[in-house]
């Protein structure tokens, strides 16, 4: 939707008629706002996805302490999941 630009507006018998449509629009950046009795009651806007993108992707993102994989931290992490007796 450009910058101004009036979102478009369904009822919502139209808009449950034109359901895959709206989506759609909305896939391809578009907000629809739903109406009843003429006045806007909800919109739909596109989701921003936030995916990793491979090996590394969390770099920087992770605090590891220096003893994150010594033995210690195992067998308390397979405690945690019932994984040792």
């Amino acid at each position: 939707m450009v910058a101004g630009e009036a979102a478009a507006q369904f009822n919502i018998h139209d808009a449950k008629t034109n359901l895959s449509r709206i989506i759609e629009r909305v896939e391809h950046g578009e907000e629809i706002v739903i109406c009843r009795a003429g006045n806007p009651v909800a919109k739909v806007i596109p989701l921003r996805r936030t995916t990793r993108t491979g090996r590394g992707s969390l770099r920087g993102a992770l605090d590891l302490t220096g003893d994150w994989d010594s033995d210690e931290v195992n067998d308390e992490v397979a405690r945690d999941f019932g994984l040792s007796g």
